[in-house]
């Protein structure tokens, strides 16, 4: 899997030492007790915001037309139930907690069209016994108003959907207080409405062994405390946390959410993504980063209120020194590639308001990561122009199209048209968390790397088409261009050689 790092190395350095950005943490401080700025302006996602989790809304008190009505007093009768019945049929849950047998692997194997609805009070429960709630391959399956919590997934399992299986509907139905993922997804998997809450690993896994996940939609949910189990600090560098977490997912619309409070990220897109639509979110007080995009191409971020994210993670690495501008949004190899298809060729980040994170939004480019090379913590993966990665080796590498296709470039990144507020006083620091940066490392590994040197520093900074331009910034902002160690003012920023932010305005009065 993929996992964002950072390799630092001198030129004269023979291997580099490899530090994962994002490691657990302890949680963040629940945004409503902090101070706050001066008021400003928002998106329509921050006035609003799913707040599903609070009430949700109920189903049916009585069963639907033709539909089997399930017992809570008989335990796996849902199960049972479920296997002696024929596709697509409906089942009620009637109001009360629902287990199944004792057998931790005992579980739901719904048939393909099955639909199962929850009456008002209606709860699975796994007991902290069974690891899975719904299970198996069966097609377009229908979950609505059901409280499913208490089961027990391993690391990278998950409760519902555990299979991954394709065409299901989850709406209206809180997923809470489980071990591992909520959910799983499989392709055209639509998950509206519903509250993700408080899972030990993430909200929701879009991850599928051996397939691209394709029409992916998470819309009006609210995705809130997940990473209860602290993986990251279980397995440092595992990358294996936060809100929701999507690996190869090949078209995605994730809009009107509430995305606050996890512990870690709160939405990562991690290797070989493609085609993603983020608009209309409400992104608030994660642990880290609000959105993370790595080794992954091609989408629109737009429309989005992102407000006091990686206060946690930024402080930690800033409290030990570390000089990388974490930020509230990554971009981390991904860019706009024209070749793979998609709604737009490029990554476009616009009308966003980005209110006092820590730090804005950082495009990087990892000189020693790329198809085969060791540095390339997706262990076998390729980029979607070179689909066998033993392909990038010498000589081939060093030429013309494997020089350019074996890498996950930071490229055609259009950043305009947002509002950027920062107010330190609120933020709680004095440096470090003021940062919009475009840069790379200095490429030493490995030894036959055709990257090696300032070429990848240079290409990111200069010749990627990577572009901010007619954005607001208030508060005092700096800017990292190239490498870590050049830190600049606005005017620097606007000038020679990296005439970025053209048409921007800029106040440096902290608030909004």
């Amino acid at each position: 899997m993929g996992i964002t790092w950072r390799r630092w190395a001198l030129p004269t350095a023979a291997l580099a030492l490899v530090v994962p950005v994002a490691t657990g943490c302890t949680s963040t401080p629940d945004p409503g007790s902090e101070p706050t700025a001066s008021p400003s302006p928002t998106t329509a996602a921050a006035a609003n915001a799913a707040r599903v989790c609070a009430k949700p809304p109920a189903g049916p008190a009585s069963a639907p037309a033709g539909a089997v009505s399930v017992d809570p007093s008989v335990a796996g009768d849902l199960a049972a139930k479920t296997r002696s019945s024929p596709p697509n049929t409906t089942f009620w849950l009637r109001p009360g907690r629902h287990t199944l047998e004792q057998d931790r692997y005992a579980q739901v194997i719904p048939k393909d069209g099955d639909s199962y609805i929850g009456a008002p009070g209606a709860v699975l429960d796994g007991r902290r016994t069974n690891q899975y709630a719904f299970g198996g391959t069966a097609r377009d399956v229908t979950l609505r108003y059901l409280t499913v919590q208490g089961f027990v997934a391993p690391q990278n399992e998950g409760v519902v959907n555990h299979d991954s299986a394709d065409g299901w509907v989850i709406e209206h139905t809180t997923v809470q207080n489980n071990s591992g993922a909520g959910l799983m997804a499989g392709a055209r998997q639509q998950v509206r409405a519903s509250c993700l809450r408080g899972n030990g690993q993430y909200g929701m896994n879009a991850y599928k062994t051996g397939a691209a996940l394709t029409g992916l939609v998470l819309e009006g949910n609210e995705i809130t405390a997940n990473n209860t189990d602290d993986w990251e600090r279980q397995k440092p560098g595992c990358g294996c946390t936060g809100g929701v977490k999507f690996w190869a997912v090949g078209g995605a619309d994730i809009r009107g959410n509430w995305v606050h409070a996890n512990r870690g990220t709160g939405l990562w897109a991690d290797t070989n993504n493609n085609d993603f639509r983020i608009e209309d979110n409400l992104l608030e007080g994660n642990d880290g980063a609000a959105l993370i995009y790595e080794t992954s191409y091609n989408a629109v971020i737009r429309n989005n209120t992102i407000r006091r994210n990686n206060w946690v993670e930024g402080r930690k690495y800033a409290d030990r020194g570390d000089t990388f501008p974490y930020p509230a949004v990554y971009l981390s190899e991904s860019g706009g590639e024209p070749r793979i298809h998609a709604r737009t060729d490029k990554i476009e980040i616009y009308r966003n308001v980005l209110e006092d994170n820590w730090s804005g939004i950082t495009l990087w480019e990892n000189a020693d990561r790329f198809c085969n090379s060791p540095a390339n913590t997706s262990s076998g993966d390729c980029t979607l122009l070179v689909p066998h990665s033993d392909r990038c080796a010498r000589p081939a590498i060093s030429a013309a199209p494997l020089y350019a296709d074996c890498r996950w470039k930071t490229q055609r990144v259009d950043i305009h048209d947002n509002r950027f507020l920062l107010n330190p006083s609120v933020v709680g620091c004095a440096a470090k968390c003021d940062r919009m940066a475009m840069l790379a490392n200095y490429g030493t590994y490995p030894d036959w790397s055709p990257y090696q040197g300032e070429q990848v520093a240079d290409a990111i900074t200069l010749d990627q088409h990577n572009r901010w331009h007619d954005n607001v910034y208030v508060g005092p902002w700096k800017f990292v261009a190239h490498d870590p160690s050049r830190v600049l003012d606005s005017g620097q920023w606007q000038g020679a050689p990296y005439r970025q932010d053209p048409n921007s305005t800029f106040d440096l009065r902290a608030g909004g």
